[in-house]
């Protein structure tokens, strides 16, 4: 880009209200350019203003909304298109949207070339559809209602999902579903985890991990239950709106420690007997981050993990989101626990290290500005 000073690039993401996966993976494209804008629907200085100052930060007009509207901001979602599709990209040459719902329906121009870097299809109008009726504990007619709504949504996704250049993977899983769903090609890179953060630890102090959001896809409620039939100790980290729910069916084995920030996290990684990651996801970028320090991975046999953990050498996956499918799986990693080779688990992990990502976000760049 050095090349290029008069290249301008702006950046998109749908909502910047809390750090989690995703956030990560707009970190560094914040750092990889630094001049650019970052345009959100919704953004919470307090959260994220360290990682995304609010200099950089160009908000919709969503966010002028009461907060405890904004803090429901699923059933914000009818308004979420025209949101996205309002913000004005004209004076830009490249933009990098990061994607998990909305953002691939920006418009540009046709001078501008668009970037869309897909951690997922909208994933509850498509195939998690059914379960996002299910969690939202409501009657049938605004369940119906739902339906509705999400018809309409279904109909603008689909016209928006022409709308990119380029379409980039975060996995072979998100991969498929854009093909399925959009019927377009894309390209993988996968997300970048910051490898030198961690350090590998051969000992561990007699509890398990689990860092996520707790929202009620993550599958953390299994993972709870299974911990409460056991008794052994499992460390949480993590806020979300499941919070008090999560916390109202564990027994006193289950510590609940919030949100904490990377230095903490590395440290509570490093120390952990495995990682536990109960949930389905397109990638998830905490188990490698358990791996780069040496420590293996409880998770289930499907979406990303199946890319990123080496069952039976980096890891246990189970096959069924049970707690008799999970018990089983949770024996068999310690009855194995001796065994696990930490240079091998740390060797897997930097396949998905910061400067493979960058490197290869950069060749796409490079090769948008060499076309006429």
């Amino acid at each position: 880009m050095k090349n290029n000073p008069r290249l301008k690039i702006a950046l998109v993401h749908e909502y910047l209200v809390k750090l989690g996966g995703a956030e990560k993976v707009l970190a560094v494209f914040a750092e990889m350019f630094p001049d650019a804008p970052i345009f959100t629907m919704l953004y919470d200085e307090k959260i994220c203003g360290k990682v995304f100052p609010k200099e950089r930060i160009k908000v919709s007009g969503l966010n002028k909304l009461p907060e405890f509207i904004k803090n429901k901001r699923r059933y914000l979602f009818p308004l979420m298109p025209k949101t996205i599709e309002n913000f004005d990209f004209s004076d830009y040459d490249i933009v990098i949207s990061s994607n998990s719902a909305y953002c691939h329906g920006i418009i540009t121009n046709s001078n501008t070339f668009h970037i869309c870097y897909c951690h997922s299809p909208m994933r509850y109008a498509w195939d998690w559809y059914h379960e996002y009726k299910d969690e939202q504990r409501v009657g049938f007619f605004k369940k119906m209602i739902i339906s509705y709504l999400m018809k309409k949504i279904r109909i603008w996704d689909k016209a928006a999902s022409d709308r990119p250049d380029v379409y980039i993977a975060n996995s072979k899983n998100v991969q498929n579903r854009l093909k399925k769903y959009y019927r377009t090609n894309s390209l993988i890179i996968y997300p970048p985890v910051d490898i030198n953060r961690f350090k590998v630890q051969k000992t561990h102090e007699d509890y398990f991990l689990i860092v996520s959001t707790l929202t009620p896809y993550k599958k953390i409620d299994l993972a709870i239950k299974l911990f409460n039939k056991i008794g052994k100790k499992l460390i949480i980290i993590g806020s979300g709106n499941e919070m008090q729910y999560l916390k109202n069916i564990s027994e006193n084995n289950i510590e609940f420690l919030g949100y904490k920030n990377d230095q903490e996290v590395s440290e509570y990684m490093q120390n952990c007997r495995a990682l536990i990651f109960p949930g389905e996801e397109d990638f998830g970028i905490a188990p490698i981050e358990a791996q780069a320090c040496g420590k293996p991975v409880l998770g289930l046999e499907k979406g990303g993990l199946k890319e990123t953990i080496i069952s039976g050498k980096t890891g246990e996956l189970f096959s069924e989101p049970t707690i008799e499918s999970m018990e089983n799986a949770l024996a068999k990693l310690i009855d194995n626990e001796k065994f696990y080779d930490t240079e091998l688990m740390r060797k897997n992990a930097e396949r998905f290290g910061k400067e493979v990502f960058v490197e290869r976000i950069r060749d796409i760049i490079k090769s948008v500005i060499r076309k006429p």
